[in-house]
């Protein structure tokens, strides 16, 4: 589960990147669906480093929502 969380974590955190970009917002809903599921794995584990990873990523994709007017 660990080791699931931290990939799912590392390829939300990808995806964030060119999200960050003008009109590329709409990528921001799938890494926070994919951080979601990161966090559901990661929580079930003993050491907490992909939760960790997933919530990091869900903050700055939720912040750069919020800024770009896409959460009502």
């Amino acid at each position: 589960m660990q080791i699931l969380s931290v990939l799912i974590g590392l390829v939300c955190a990808v995806l964030l990147v060119p999200g960050l970009i003008p009109l590329f917002g709409w990528l921001q809903w799938a890494v926070l669906a994919g951080c979601v599921l990161g966090i559901i794995f990661g929580s079930f584990c003993q050491r907490k480093i992909g939760l960790t990873i997933n919530i990091t990523v869900a903050l700055v994709a939720a912040l750069r929502l919020f800024l770009g007017g896409g959460v009502v």
